[in-house]
């Protein structure tokens, strides 16, 4: 699944493709949404917003578009007149004279006014958004210290949206190989170095793949962010040359050096 900065990167690609341009095209596939066509045809975006893996557009009539990618769903940008060659099933259509975007395979779509997004159940659930720049270390350390997320592991806390929008599995394992700490740990039982570290990797890692365009494509194999241990089982640690090792922690795949992370 996408994680914070892949969505990120995709509200910034919409964003340059959409913002501001009247819509000439709206086209939904699920039949609950058809009678909001007509209503947004000739209105503009105003913004695209992420609330961790969840996107929302912003509409100038009011209305916002909540969408969420879950495994497979993704969005592309094309020009205006021009259709992918996919066997994807197309979900959400929206071009202006210039752009067209659609959104192929997701299924969790929905149409909000005001109100209504103000009660979404999703979003009144999720946590700060790691990528916020208004978000601080100290804000993280307190938030790992309250007392609904101090005992639980971070095994599980990682993946849970509701502590920090927009963390997922790679970065799960490539924050606690920054912070130099195994998934078993909790926070009451960290020392005063060990919270800061974790609260400063919780904030520089995402902001890092975003900002450095890593993606999950090729496991960053290409990309100016490198993983440190997601999917390198087996190969040498490059801070002490221990050797990675593999398993499985909430479900997921998971990763770790068994020299430096204690």
């Amino acid at each position: 699944m996408p994680e914070g900065p892949e969505i990120r990167r995709a509200a910034d690609q919409l964003a340059e493709a959409m913002e501001g341009k009247p819509l000439t095209d709206v086209w939904f596939a699920f039949p609950e949404l058809k009678t909001y066509e007509p209503a947004l045809m000739g209105a503009t975006v105003n913004a695209f917003e992420t609330r961790g893996k969840a996107l929302l557009t912003h509409f100038s009539n009011g209305l916002t578009l909540y969408s969420h990618n879950q495994l497979y769903g993704v969005w592309r940008v094309v020009p205006t007149g021009t259709q992918p060659n996919t066997t994807r099933q197309l979900r959400v259509r929206l071009a202006n004279a210039d752009n067209t975007i659609l959104l192929y395979s997701a299924s969790d779509i929905e149409l909000l006014n005001a109100d209504t997004l103000a009660a979404h159940p999703f979003l009144q659930r999720v946590g700060p958004d790691v990528l916020d720049a208004s978000l601080t270390v100290d804000d993280v350390r307190e938030r790992l210290l309250s007392p609904r997320f101090r005992r639980r592991q971070f095994s599980g806390l990682l993946l849970d949206q509701a502590f920090l929008a927009g963390l997922g599995n790679y970065l799960r394992v490539e924050i606690l190989w920054h912070a130099g700490l195994l998934a078993s740990h909790r926070a009451q039982d960290l020392s005063e170095q060990q919270l800061t570290a974790l609260s400063e990797a919780m904030l520089a890692v995402p902001r890092l793949s975003y900002q450095m365009r890593g993606s999950m494509k090729k496991y960053h194999e290409d990309a100016a962010f490198r993983f440190e241990v997601f999917h390198r089982q087996g190969k040498k640690c490059r801070r002490c040359g221990a050797v990675i090792e593999k398993g499985v922690l909430s479900s997921r795949p998971f990763y770790w050096c068994p020299g430096c992370q204690v």
